[in-house]
């Protein structure tokens, strides 16, 4: 068997892998992730220098103790389940009402509409690295409006119950507009969608950078900044009991669009569109399918969905638009390669990408670990765990059909029908 034939037959066994077998590959690169990284904390922590030895291991002393680091990231993403002292054992009196877990919890929110917005282009086969501009903008639209909106609603919950929903379904239609563009782009005028929504993300940022400075700048703010919003107009009253800017309604208000994203791709007719035209463009078009129109409203929703992760971080995180928008629209790409394009992937996705950006902080502040390194450790798990569901994709794209499987072919027809001569 040739070198490009076993590259296709691992491929192939990805691609037909079923779902528990998919997680289990997963868990498998989860946990190869977690040695190659202990060996890197050893290595550096064996180069350092330190007056103390934190571990001792074949008889030399290491300045990091690569248990410690991971307890210290997975107890402060979570608030404490294990203890430190007896490593193995879990605290029974682990509260996951904490900030840590808060922290976490939002990361998670937050990526889980990112996410989202990415899967819905991915599956529409288009790449979509505009969610961080299309997030941008979400987030600055939503937060005018709540601001010059509020003053003529009732304050308290009722205004609350009519700003909120009004103010999200602004970010969506902004983030969606910004979205169709680069769709319409790519449908009227072939411009490849990478360059464009790249592009697009720049001018967002500026954009954006320019109309708060110039002309709705918080007077009272050295930092370029909009006017806080009431908290009557924001999710922080229903928050988590702990803080962390993380707010149950939000998090469920995700899972809610999770469930209706995958009926709308799996069990209605524009699903099907956006599906086929992805995966099979020429197919599509021969079945009727205006593959123009499907390009342009498969990004106006993924713009859409980005919108509304800009709403909920102006509404639960800031209460205000600030510049420095995090950057949740490029880590939504990532998660988005974790669950393999699939909707209901995008929350343990999110949940694992949460865990290790608010874990990454406990392990900055609770060890010597330089940030550096604990960057490393974070990037080992993403790539381990992505890269199956990576190669998955490409596989999923490509002909996979081997030379011996051309053979076989050919040999069953000569035996059928003979030779075509």
């Amino acid at each position: 068997m040739s070198a490009g034939n076993g590259a296709k037959s691992v491929l192939r066994r990805l691609v037909n892998a079923s779902t528990v077998e998919r997680i289990l590959i997963s868990f498998a690169a989860l946990f190869m992730a977690v040695v190659v990284g202990a060996v890197i904390v050893l290595i550096s922590g064996r180069v350092a220098t330190c007056q103390t030895a934190a571990a001792t291991f074949f008889g030399l002393g290491f300045c990091y103790d690569p248990v410690e680091v991971y307890l210290v990231l997975f107890n402060g993403a979570l608030g404490g389940p294990f203890l430190l002292d007896a490593p193995g054992l879990f605290n029974p009196n682990w509260n996951p009402l904490n900030f840590g877990f808060a922290l976490t919890l939002k990361e998670t929110t937050l990526l889980i509409f990112t996410g989202l917005s990415v899967a819905v282009a991915f599956r529409a086969g288009l790449f979509n690295i505009g969610t961080q501009g299309q997030l941008i903008l979400g987030a600055l639209a939503t937060a005018l409006f709540a601001f010059f909106v509020a003053p003529f609603l009732p304050a308290g919950i009722l205004g609350g119950l009519i700003l909120i929903p009004l103010a999200i379904l602004v970010g969506a239609l902004v983030g969606g507009l910004y979205g169709a563009i680069p769709g319409a782009l790519k449908a009227y005028a072939d411009a490849n969608e990478v360059i464009t929504t790249i592009m697009l993300n720049f001018i967002a940022a500026q954009v954006a950078f320019v109309l708060v400075s110039e002309f709705f700048r918080n007077p009272d703010s050295q930092v370029v900044e909009t006017t806080p919003l009431p908290d009557w107009g924001t999710l922080l009253p229903v928050a988590f009991p702990k803080g962390g800017d993380f707010s149950l309604l939000a998090l469920a208000f995700g899972l809610a669009l999770v469930v209706a994203v995958w009926y709308l791709l799996e069990r209605t007719s524009f699903g099907y569109d956006l599906r086929t035209s992805g995966e099979q463009p020429e197919a599509a078009e021969y079945g009727g399918v205006d593959a123009k129109r499907t390009t342009v409203t498969s990004m106006f929703l993924s713009g859409a969905l980005g919108g509304i992760g800009g709403a909920i971080w102006v509404l639960m995180v800031m209460g205000k638009w600030q510049a420095g928008v995090p950057s949740l629209g490029f880590d939504g790409i990532t998660v988005t390669i974790l669950a393999g394009n699939n909707p209901f992937g995008i929350v343990p996705a999110a949940l694992l990408f949460g865990t290790l950006k608010s874990g990454s902080l406990a392990v900055q502040f609770g060890t010597g670990v330089p940030k550096q390194l604990v960057g490393v450790l974070r990037g080992l798990i993403i790539l381990f765990v992505a890269m199956p569901e990576f190669f998955r994709m490409i596989g999923s794209s490509i002909n996979l059909e081997t030379d011996d499987d051309a053979v076989a072919t050919d040999g069953g027809r000569s035996l059928l029908g003979g030779d075509d001569e």
